[in-house]
């Protein structure tokens, strides 16, 4: 008879510490919030034009987080420094077909407008240089 002893006890030693490290892991993510903060993207379709004076006539389009939509903010800067030239806040009520402009010309210039939305939240919509 010989006397071999089995690895199975280390394996099972191993595994057990494996397991108990990925379940700190994880308890520790809930804990520190690290999961189960993620906040989704809004959907808003706006269509930006120019009109012959150069300012920015939106249109808004639709989107599935359309009736959400509280408040749209246009600003207008200098793509070279980000320095504002012209800030124009509309608060609706937004439905299709809304049309607003502003009173500063975009033709070489950036375009920001940003959603501020019912649940508090605020997101960059259109980002552009013209």
């Amino acid at each position: 008879m010989k006397n071999e002893e089995a690895v199975s006890p280390v394996f099972g030693v191993i595994l057990m510490v494996a397991i108990t490290v990925i379940l700190a892991a994880v308890i520790a993510a809930f804990v520190f919030g690290l999961v189960g903060s993620q906040v989704s993207a809004k959907n808003i379709g706006l269509v930006v034009s120019q009109n012959t004076d150069g300012y920015a006539v939106v249109t808004v389009q639709g989107g599935s987080d359309l009736p959400t939509l509280n408040e749209l903010t246009l600003k207008v800067l200098y793509p070279s420094n980000n320095t504002v030239i012209n800030s124009y806040t509309d608060r609706g009520p937004f439905t299709v077909g809304y049309v607003f402009n502003n009173s500063e010309s975009i033709k070489s210039r950036r375009l920001i407008i940003t959603g501020k939305f019912t649940d508090g939240s605020e997101q960059i919509i259109i980002d552009r240089n013209y």
